[in-house]
Parts: structure tokens; sequence; C-alpha cells
């Protein structure tokens, strides 16, 4: 399938961070400025684009009238260092990092672009600690990300406590997936952790809430094979027509 829709290579200046960031920014077939449409905000951006083919796969979907059609803004990391720092919990620049995502990125997607300005057309999308850093963020500012999908995320004391203390789980969609085989994940540091086991307390956490909320464990391990088959039911469910 060749995909329709314009992929645009761009680079704002973060003042929080006090760098120049990347973006991929796909913008689907019937764009027009004469209407507005939602955003997915995808950390490791430049891997959904590409493992995850997430632009063709919205097209596809939306072609089959399954979902809606919505801009892509594509985050791509610099390293696996500084990916580390922006996304792990206790990251040097994780808080720096949501304080991007809120106070810089989404007030230039909206300058950028025809957008829903509400939080429930919002979305934030990724796997790891991609997932992490989403879900962390729409948890401080749910008024302004109202979707949330996390693809196997790296869960920690941090993150369950944070789950906890929400207090407004109404405000929040999530779709949480994560493998049976991830049993012996090696992280970005070296070492080896087990994924599954504090996904099922998140699970638990979560479940236990009022969020509106999807759980489903697939029979793989922490890797592109599993997660980019699961990539159309995560959209059919969040951005459904």
């Amino acid at each position: 399938m060749k995909q329709k829709g314009s992929i645009e290579e761009k680079t704002i200046y973060s003042e929080v961070l006090g760098e120049d960031i990347q973006l991929l920014a796909y913008l689907p077939p019937s764009y027009t400025p004469l209407l507005r449409y939602s955003v997915l905000i995808a950390q490791d951006g430049d891997d959904y684009f590409k493992l995850g083919r997430i632009a063709r796969t919205t097209e596809k979907l939306s072609d089959d009238n399954e979902i809606e059609e919505f801009i892509i803004i594509g985050i791509p990391y610099k390293s696996v260092q500084d990916r580390r720092k922006k996304y792990h919990p206790e990251g040097e620049q994780n808080e720096e990092y949501i304080r991007f995502l809120i106070n810089e990125l989404v007030p230039y997607i909206e300058a950028e672009y025809s957008t829903l300005e509400l939080s429930n057309a919002r979305g934030l999308i990724g796997d790891s600690l991609g997932a992490t850093v989403s879900l962390m963020s729409a948890l401080s500012y749910p008024r302004t990300f109202g979707k949330v999908i996390l693809q196997s995320p790296f869960v920690n004391e941090k993150v369950l406590n944070e789950v906890k203390s929400f207090q407004n789980p109404t405000l929040l969609s999530i779709y949480h997936i994560a493998g049976v085989g991830e049993t012996a994940v090696e992280t970005t540091n070296g070492e080896v952790k087990n994924f599954i086991e504090p996904n099922r307390k998140l699970n638990q956490e979560l479940s236990n809430r009022t969020f509106n909320y999807y759980y489903e464990e697939f029979d793989g391990n922490h890797t592109w094979k599993y997660w980019q088959p699961d990539i159309p039911n995560a959209l059919k469910w969040m951005f459904p027509r």
C-alpha cells in the first residue's frame, strides 16, 4: 500500500531543554486547514514510522472506515543515552522533557496545524520507556492529554505511586499491552529486568480505578515484532470512526 499522506521534517528549539528537537509530522490525505484533527504524539517517533509503520496503518484503517483521520507527531530520540535521560522516570531530564511536551510542543502543534484543542483529541503513544513517559505526562496533565497508548511500558514504584495518587481517572483513556515473554529485558543501562510482573501490577492498579482502560497480554517478548502488529488494534480502540 502506497502512503498517500505526507510526512514533514521539522525542528523546534526547546527553551526548557536548551536544545533543538527534531519532529516528524504526518498529515493525513484529507488534511485541510478548514477541518480540525486529533493529534497523536509518538515518543520514539522514528521507530513508530519505520518499524511500526504507523502512518500506513493509519491510512489503511481510515480507508476501511475503522478510525478517524488524525495528525501524528513523531519525536525521534538522539541516542540511547539521551532517550533514557528524557524518558526514564528518574532520568536527569525527565521533568524537563514532560514540560517541553506540555508547554512547548502542544502550543507549537496548535499554531502550525489545524487541530482539535481538546484533551480527548490529544493522544500519546510509546513503547518501553517511551510508554512510561507518555503515561507520566498524561497523569501530570490529564486536561491536555486524554489518551495514552502503552506498549510494554517500564514500570517501577514511582510509576505505580503516580497511578495510585492520581485524582481524576475519568479524564483518561489508557490502552495497555505487555508480553508474557518479557521476563528478562535488557535495559539501556545494561540491567536485565522482568517487565511483565510490574506491568501486571500496573494493570491491577489501573483496573481498580475508573479509567477508560484496555489491557491485553500478547504471546511474545520486548520487541517490535510484537508491537507493530498491535498498532491497528490500539488505533481502532483509541480513535474509532
